[in-house]
């Protein structure tokens, strides 16, 4: 059984994976799965992804024609997984080689259950996101800037309450809330130890989806009411234009 698997979602992101996998197969700790959770349509990118990984063992390809959204691919992915952590990784960002070791060596020595690091958002110039520790649900809920792709759980305390959601945006905003809602700690490492592209045009950089996706974050799973909702979405909105 592996100690880390990492769970990469792919739908038409063929300008970035090679250098993603690359990141991910390069990592100076050795045991880990790597499961990609294809998505997609597009026959030409299949063989694209297969020839990329067909040497490699430690690499699971699932193709899933239906339009999942990258959430539930990813709660796809933790069900095929066999590792102690899982590890999230987009299929446009990139980990420095000791990513993993250093987290596991962290999260080990402070007994977290959840981790996420500071990152590097890359657009026009490179910049260094400093996150901080969200040990509060209610400070999480008005501002928030875990990077995915910095994050590793235990599996054992996913399930389907604790999972990502639905949502095109913020689907795992969802996650890190209902996490520290639980009782559970995020804990935080100030290193960057991973590059966030932010590509023109993705659902990421989509300011208006954003806005829907994060009323639906409060007024339905968080089950806020309408102006609780709006409050809310208002000051995350404003901490957002902050950074």
């Amino acid at each position: 059984m592996p100690l880390v698997s990492v769970i990469i979602p792919y739908y038409k992101k063929k300008a970035f994976f090679e250098k993603t996998l690359r990141s991910a197969i390069n990592q100076t700790l050795k045991d880990y799965e790597i499961i990609i959770i294809y998505n997609d349509e597009d026959d030409d990118e299949i063989k694209f992804i297969k020839k990329l990984t067909k040497n490699e063992k430690r690499i699971k390809l699932f193709i899933r024609r239906e339009k999942l959204g990258a959430g539930l691919a990813r709660n796809f992915g933790i069900e095929k997984s066999k590792g102690k952590y899982v590890a999230f990784l987009d299929a446009d960002d990139v980990w420095k080689k000791n990513k993993l070791k250093l987290q596991l060596k962290f999260m080990k020595i402070n007994k977290f259950d959840v981790s996420h690091t500071s990152y590097v958002a890359i657009k026009k110039k490179k910049i260094i996101i400093k996150s901080k520790p969200y040990q509060n649900y209610k400070e999480l809920l008005k501002s928030c800037d875990i990077g995915l792709s910095t994050v590793i759980i235990k599996k054992k305390i996913l399930n389907k309450y604790l999972s990502f959601s639905n949502l095109k945006t913020k689907e795992d905003f969802v996650l890190w809330l209902k996490l520290l809602k639980s009782g559970y700690k995020i804990g935080y490492l100030n290193k960057d130890l991973s590059e966030w592209n932010k590509v023109k045009n993705s659902l990421s950089s989509n300011s208006i989806q954003k806005i829907k996706d994060g009323y639906k974050v409060y007024n339905h799973y968080m089950n806020f009411n309408f102006f609780k909702s709006l409050y809310y979405l208002l000051i995350l909105s404003l901490n957002s234009l902050k950074k």
